[in-house]
């Protein structure tokens, strides 16, 4: 580890990390990669990137790259809620403003 990297708490380290991967979407590393990036030894590195997948931060994809949990995650289409209406009148429920036309 480089004398930068060696004055950080671990702490610093995950936060820099983290946020590496919050600013460059869709970044993926291995872990060779990674300690080049951030000067940091091989053990150093494997502990770190570790811990981000046991947070769930990370994820180690088959290729033996890091990525973001949700970086590549399809999530479903949000659909909008129905509101139903009360009674046979077709009124709202008290305190539910109608829309206006």
């Amino acid at each position: 580890m480089d004398k930068t990297m060696a004055i950080m708490s671990r702490q610093q380290i995950l936060s820099r990390i983290r946020s590496e991967y919050l600013e460059m979407p869709g970044l993926k590393l291995t872990c060779a990669q990674a300690q080049r990036l951030w000067a940091m030894d091989q053990q150093t590195c494997s502990e770190v990137l570790d811990s981000l997948t046991a947070d769930r931060f990370l994820r180690l994809r088959d290729d033996g790259s890091y990525a973001r949990l949700v970086d590549g995650v399809a999530f479903p289409p949000l659909r909008m809620a129905k509101t139903e209406r009360s009674g046979a009148s077709g009124r709202l429920p008290r305190g539910i403003a109608s829309p206006r036309r």
